[in-house]
């Protein structure tokens, strides 16, 4: 054989050797390499192919490397357009921690890993591969920033798999509440009715807070936070808070808890009527202020109502508000307590001296006072005695002979009157005043100053639909009944008079018990016959809205107002 020949031989042995070496190398399998060279923006690997690889220095951002160091890549092809291989050592990694993964899943497990940021919805966490952990699936409790979780590493439950997309969905939420069904049986297993223990403050309600117990919740009940009185837990608590708590009771059944945390502290309503006896003096402060009274705290976890009507003897207090602050310092009496209720009835005006005490001393009845008018109502005027003092008289004592609808008939405001006290009810502080008590009653004499069948001239003072008022001498009303107007029919008695009008008229009835006079203008030229027959036939019209007392009849008349008429009764049609 000729050299030539050998030649060709060897060659061609030698190719088949090289063909069959880099047979070897499959496109996406993983394999060794040795790190040629470190540039700026690439990593040069030789895998022992003909040409080398190059891999972005990125996917070696969290290593440090030297060249000579071995490194595990995955080949993605075996030449791209410029004859070089492509080369990855993230997919590599993905490749290899994918299947781990897997195996993961599929036997339970728990893999961990970090959280790289926060996207809609959720959260990217590196476990190895990049898989995703939704908002809801962060925390037993709802996260408000989901920010504060990038960076930490956690471990994670796998709750979903898509192996085509190669996708993972985690859960840390799955692994809290395993760990804390865990935590919530050892302790429901251990724990005693009277154990202290630690907790923090999980969530806080109108009704109370949720501490979270090692795994276990208990309830913290707002009647179990304080002997005081609290409005809401928030005054007391806030969420994140550690505090000490007493066990009050264990449902293992139903694996509920409840909490004390003012059993902590000793009772201070257990000795609370030796502390604080009925009439003791206390000083404490504004708590709270209320439309029906004010509470004060006297000492921690005790507090005393001071009801609106206990702070002054005398003056009108509507709101508690409008002579207290809160946190205002005060002293009181305490006028009450009820130890099952944990209730201190407290009083501010027993401070001072009840000016009613003594009411009847410096008012008896029958005495004349001076005293400025402070008030009109409809009923009657308020006349100042002393400071917070009132005495009051009302419409019917303002005068004998008239019927005053209104005190603004005789009276204003700011106005300095004379009355006699008339009657004290000390009970209700009380104190009844008169003004025509001043003078006799005219009424007890009037059958001497007014007869029937005189001659009388008055003024018309006012009009009802059934008749007219007429003042006469000696500050005395008559009635003319529209029936005595005139001997022809009147329709509406403002046809024939209107206020102010003189009046000549004959009297054809006095009646002292009634205090009532009544008036004829149509009998003034009448015979003494004529004048007893219809004094008569007067007399046989019952008492009614037509014909009636005086203090009855005003009750009925308009005050100086033509345009209300009243509708006559039976009698008057």
């Amino acid at each position: 054989m000729s050299n030539t020949a050998i030649a060709e031989s060897d060659n061609s042995e030698l190719l088949a050797l090289i063909d069959e070496h880099f047979r070897e190398f499959k496109e996406g399998s993983i394999v060794n390499g040795t790190i040629l060279d470190i540039r700026p923006q690439v990593v040069v690997v030789d895998i022992g192919y003909k040409s080398e690889g190059a891999i972005p220095v990125s996917e070696f951002e969290d290593e440090d490397i030297e060249v000579g160091d071995e490194v595990e890549v995955l080949l993605e092809r075996l030449e791209d357009d410029e004859g070089l291989i492509v080369l990855s050592k993230e997919k590599a990694a993905h490749k290899q921690n994918w299947e781990k993964i897997m195996k993961v899943y599929e036997d339970g497990g728990l893999v961990k890993g970090k959280v790289k940021g926060a996207v809609k919805g959720g959260l990217m966490v590196n476990v190895g591969v990049e898989a995703f952990l939704p908002g809801s699936q962060v925390d037993i409790i709802p996260p408000r920033d989901l920010q504060e979780y990038v960076g930490n590493v956690y471990e994670f439950k796998i709750v979903k798999v898509n192996d085509d997309r190669k996708n993972l969905v985690l859960s840390r939420r799955e692994v809290i509440e395993a760990e804390r069904a865990e935590l919530r049986q050892k302790f429901l297993q251990t724990v005693t009715v009277g154990d202290k223990v630690e907790g923090q403050v999980k969530n806080i309600t109108d009704f109370g807070a949720f501490v979270d117990l090692q795994g276990m919740d208990g309830l913290l009940h707002i009647t179990d936070m304080s002997w005081g009185r609290i409005a809401h837990p928030s005054e007391m608590l806030r969420i994140g808070q550690t505090l000490e708590v007493q066990i009050l009771d264990v449902d293992r059944d139903k694996e509920r808890v409840s909490l004390g945390l003012k059993q902590m502290t000793e009772n201070p309503w257990e000795d609370i009527e030796a502390r604080f006896p009925m009439g003791a003096e206390v000083t404490g402060k504004v708590t709270k202020l209320l439309p029906y009274g004010a509470f004060i705290e006297i000492e921690r976890g005790v507090e005393g109502l001071v009801h609106v009507s206990e702070l002054s003897w005398v003056k009108r207090i509507t709101r508690p508000s409008d002579v207290l602050e809160l946190d205002q310092e005060i002293t009181a009496v305490v006028l009450g307590i009820s130890t099952e209720e944990q209730k201190i009835s407290l009083g501010v005006r027993q401070l001072e001296e009840n000016p009613w005490a003594e009411i009847e001393a410096r008012y008896p009845i029958g005495k004349e006072i001076k005293g400025e008018v402070r008030n009109l109502t409809a009923y009657g005027a308020f006349v100042g005695l002393e400071e917070g003092i009132d005495g009051m008289i009302h419409v019917s004592d303002l005068s004998w002979t008239r019927k005053i609808n209104h005190p603004s008939e005789m009276l204003k405001k700011g106005d300095e009157v004379e009355a006699v006290v008339l009657s004290i009810d000390k009970e209700n502080q009380r104190v009844s005043l008169g003004i025509k008590q001043l003078d006799s009653d005219p009424w007890s004499d009037i059958d001497s100053k007014f007869k029937v069948g005189d001659k009388v001239t008055g003024t018309v003072a006012k009009i009802a639909s059934f008749g007219a008022f007429v003042s006469l001498d000696g500050d005395i009303d008559g009635l003319i009944h529209i029936s005595q107007l005139s001997e022809e029919h009147v329709e509406r008695v403002k046809d024939v008079l209107k206020v102010g009008d003189p009046v000549e008229a004959r009297v054809i009835k006095v009646d002292k018990i009634e205090r009532r006079i009544g008036l004829s203008i149509k009998a003034v030229s009448y015979s003494e016959d004529q004048l007893q027959k219809e004094s008569q036939s007067f007399e046989t019209l019952r008492p009614s809205s037509d014909l009636v007392g005086l203090e009855q009849a005003f009750n009925l008349a308009t005050s100086n107002n033509e345009s209300e008429e009243w509708s006559p009764s039976e009698e008057d049609e």
